[in-house]
């Protein structure tokens, strides 16, 4: 996959308005659950995916709180496929939550 253009980048985290950019390189989200065992389903669900489409985001568990950073590191950036992760994620994020 080819690295978005920063005009594109910006394009995108339009259509994932809890996702905010890191360092230039990185789309960030936290989602909060109301116990940690929602959460450690949640990171279940999104490495499955993950692993599936093999690429694997960053994630940290802080009691109910899930942070996830994504970031394609063969294009030394962001890509389509971190945009499209971060909206299936939000998804998984809507059903648990739900």
């Amino acid at each position: 996959m080819d690295k978005l253009t920063t005009s594109e980048v910006q394009e995108k985290l339009s259509s994932v308005p809890e996702w905010r950019l890191a360092d230039e390189k990185w789309i960030e989200r936290k989602y909060r659950f109301r116990d940690y065992l929602k959460g450690i389903d949640f990171v279940q669900q999104i490495a499955n995916l993950s692993e599936q489409v093999n690429h694997h985001p960053f994630i940290s568990i802080d009691y109910k709180v899930v942070t996830v950073r994504i970031s394609s590191w063969n294009a030394r950036g962001l890509t389509a496929l971190d945009f499209d992760l971060a909206t299936k994620y939000d998804e998984f994020y809507l059903r648990l939550k739900g």
